[in-house]
């Protein structure tokens, strides 16, 4: 059930402009959430994309009870994978990316291009430091202004550089009901996320987040680009200085 979407330039890219609602929910394949309850969540929530991880085939009836559209991702050699669900047209058909594989699963990456911005859906590795090669993979194929959610598999911070941790702080995953761990996660480069929460878990073994991103206009450019550009002023004064002291030297 990979689905295929001709891009729609009407559809979401005319809306990424604005404040952009997604929520990021890992299903628990099988024993988890089923389209009934996915089906719940979007007409609680009314995303305006829809990330979804360990989901199954048969959450692709999804479009058969809400319509929008769909696209899917398996994981090699697994019955799960990722998944994209919105009301609107994709303006670019959703892009699969080959991560660093770990001993037992293979894992891939869904990329969503919304002209204003790009999106990234994960779910990562659970060692600590494959699942921040693999971000640091996934990174590299987003534009200027992106965000990556989903499922990060990371205690502690993911330490990737030019992007900021927006999301929702609060647990979003206990360990055999025990242990809370914010597992579900947004860092974002060159947006900025105007709300966020945690939802109630539901059936999942993971509570859903969801953030409102936007933008982020110039004047919030990271300090390390607005620090450059102010370096490069200042050689171009000292130069500047330079070149007349040259042309009118001290008689």
């Amino acid at each position: 059930m990979n689905s295929v979407t001709h891009p729609d330039r009407s559809g979401l890219a005319s809306a990424s402009a604005l404040p952009f609602k997604i929520v990021s929910w890992n299903l628990l394949r099988r024993t988890g959430a089923a389209v009934d309850d996915v089906v719940a969540l979007v007409a609680q929530e009314k995303p305006d994309l829809l990330l979804m991880q360990e989901a199954t085939r048969a959450i692709g009836f999804l479009q058969d009870r809400i319509g929008g559209h769909y696209a899917w991702a398996p994981l090699p050699g697994r019955i799960h994978g990722l998944a994209m669900w919105s009301p609107k047209p994709f303006p670019n058909a959703p892009r699969v990316i080959t991560l660093p594989a770990g001993a037992l699963v293979h894992r891939v990456c869904q990329v969503l291009d919304l002209g204003a911005f790009g999106i990234a859906n994960v779910h990562l590795s659970h060692g600590q430091m494959l699942n921040r090669r693999q971000l640091r993979r996934i990174v590299g194929e987003l534009p200027q202004r992106a965000a990556v959610l989903g499922d990060y598999n990371i205690v502690g911070p993911a330490m990737i550089p030019g992007f900021r941790d927006v999301g929702p702080r609060r647990p979003t995953h206990a360990m055999v009901d025990v242990l809370p761990l914010r597992l579900d996660r947004c860092l974002a480069r060159g947006l900025i996320c105007h709300a966020h929460a945690v939802l109630p878990r539901g059936p999942s073994d993971h509570r859903p987040i969801v953030v409102h991103l936007g933008p982020a206009p110039e004047a919030h450019a990271p300090a390390r680009f607005k620090g450059m550009a102010a370096a490069v002023a200042r050689l171009r004064r000292a130069d500047g200085s330079a070149g007349r002291g040259r042309r009118d030297p001290p008689g």
